[in-house]
This record gives structure tokens, sequence and C-alpha cells, in this order.
């Protein structure tokens, strides 16, 4: 099942979605370390990062555990995606991503993400600009297309493998969908069969079972996870055991759940400095807590907290009398 995107290898091609706010240096270091093929970074303004903005230099760090670590840009100028990707070039990447799938309004406004679905010509001149400005693989994400009367997938596919693209990520809906109703996996396979080059299913795998059925509808050579691995770094090596071998490898112990928990926290807080750590950690210590027992309390009391020893204590307190109960 491996895969080459230019000179780098993928043994296993279940990757790991760039999410705004959440695929952060922590997370991907943690997702990496229980198991995934490859990680990618949050989408960053390729503006920002030629500016050297703080927030967008912090967004492209990366270490050597992550590697190989693909650094996602978007932007609407060609000059500029390509000043933004040799310095990521230069900061470690082994993969520079375009995106072209963002449905935001925000972004969609600027002319960038999804919104390039509705300009080939122009997009060409992004991935143009991009795959000659550097050395390394250069890969594309998009959507199905604009809306259901122009989904131009396959088109777009065409014109990016054209211009030196090295893989395709398709998320299985349209912009004009956002993320209503479900994924059209099957669609994906009309962009598979316009291009020679590796092609990732994105959209809706959340389970084992989607993991296999949209790879099986769509023809894709990988999967790419994103909510689905929200307060689950471990769920992108379950992904991979199941369609290696067809084995279900079990959730970690709940006492190893909570030493992830909180080793995910104290990184967040030192990558960030406390304050805005403790803001931004909120959300994955309360999606860590899902199907658990009393978890609405947690998240609720979570959301409250303002010091790092009350969040930790917190963390404690709802792990160990259901650590005590299984050890019963």
């Amino acid at each position: 099942m491996s895969i080459n995107v230019g000179p780098v290898s993928i043994e296993d091609p279940v990757i790991l979605a760039p999410m705004s706010g959440v695929t952060d240096l922590p997370f991907r270091r943690l997702v990496k370390r229980h198991g995934a093929g490859l990680v990618v970074s949050e989408m960053i303004a390729s503006e920002a990062m030629v500016r050297a903005s703080r927030q967008s230099l912090k967004m492209a760090e990366n270490t050597p555990e992550e590697f190989p670590m693909s650094v996602q840009l978007a932007g609407c100028e060609g000059h500029v995606m390509a000043e933004a990707a040799k310095l990521n070039e230069d900061r470690g990447a082994a993969i520079i991503d375009i995106n072209m799938g963002c449905p935001v309004k925000k972004v969609v406004n600027g002319h960038a993400g999804s919104a390039l679905m509705r300009d080939l010509d122009h997009a060409r001149t992004l991935l143009t600009a991009t795959v000659k400005a550097v050395k390394l693989p250069v890969t594309l994400k998009m959507r199905t297309g604009w809306d259901d009367s122009s989904r131009n997938a396959p088109e777009l596919a065409r014109i990016a493998e054209g211009e030196g693209i090295r893989m395709l990520t398709v998320h299985g809906r349209t912009r004009c969908q956002m993320y209503n109703g479900r994924a059209d996996w099957a669609f994906v396979r009309k962009v598979k069969d316009a291009v020679k080059i590796p092609v990732i299913i994105n959209g809706d795998i959340n389970t084992l079972e989607d993991a296999k059925e949209a790879l099986e509808q769509s023809g894709a050579d990988g999967v790419m996870v994103g909510r689905g691995a929200y307060g689950r770094p471990w769920f992108l090596r379950q992904v991979i055991a199941f369609l290696r071998t067809g084995m279900r490898l079990p959730d970690p112990s709940l006492a190893e759940q909570q030493a992830t928990v909180l080793e995910h926290y104290d990184a967040m807080l030192a990558h960030y400095g406390v304050q805005t750590g403790l803001k931004i950690a909120r959300k994955h210590v309360a999606w860590y807590s899902k199907g658990l027992p009393g978890s609405a309390e947690f998240r609720t009391r979570i959301m409250q907290l303002d010091e790092p020893e009350q969040v930790r204590q917190a963390v404690r307190d709802f792990y160990a009398p259901q650590i005590d109960r299984l050890a019963a």
C-alpha cells in the first residue's frame, strides 16, 4: 500500500489532515508517534508566512520526530506562494501542500482555498510558481468542485499533474456543501481515473469501516483522516493495522489515555505559553473524554478552569474512578 511522493516514500498512506487550530506541533507529534504515514500542518496563509508573522512561524514549526512532515500553504498570488514554499523548504518541511479546498468564507473571499476551483487558469499559475520554487515535492488538496453544477476536480487534477504536482488529496464534498451531508467517495474515482499520480481520499473517515469503504469506492491510494482523529491520536495507527491485516487494534487503556491527555496538555502549554496554551488545549482535553461516563459534565468543567494545575487535577479526577472500576 506504500506510495511515493517524489523522493518521499510513505509506507502506509494514512495521513493526518491539515486542520486549523488542531494540527499544531504538539498534536502532530503525538499522532506521528502513535503511528501515521504522514502529518500535515495547519493551513498557513502564504502572505503571513512571507511577512514572517509570529503566528505563521509557530504554525510551521516542525521536529525530526514528525519526518516526513508536510506544510500546507494557502494563497492567491503565485510569487507569494513561491516565496512561502521556499521559506518552508529551508525550515525543514519534506513536502509542500497547496490548499485549494478550504471552504471558509474569509479564505474564499480572499480568492484562495476552494475559490480557486472557479478559476482553473489562475489555479494553474499558483501550481506552476510553487513547483518551480522548490526542490521538494509539491502536493495539492482540493474538493470535488465549487458546487454540484461544477464538480471539476478531475480537470484540476489533470492540470495539477501536468504542472508537476506529485500527489492529490480530494475531500469528497463541494465547497458549497461546507461540512454538511456526506462525502461522495465514489466521485473521487473520476479523479483517480484522470491521473497517474497518487490520489488520497478525505472526508467522513471516522471509523475503520469508513476507511476501507472510502478506498473501495474511490479507488484511491490512501486515506486522509481529519475530524476522526479528534481526541484519538492513536486512530490512524488503528486504520493502518485494519487496512493491512483486518486486525482491530484496541484503544489504549484508560490509564494510557489519561497519560496521553496530560502529556498533550503540558506540550501545548510549553508550545504556546501558559495563558494561550490553556485556552487552545481545552477543546483537545474535552475531545479525549467523548464516549466516557460523565464526559458532558467534565467538558463543561474544563471550559471553566483557568489554572493549569486545576485542569490536570480535573483530568486525574475524571479518569481515576473509571480506571479503578475496570481494575476491580
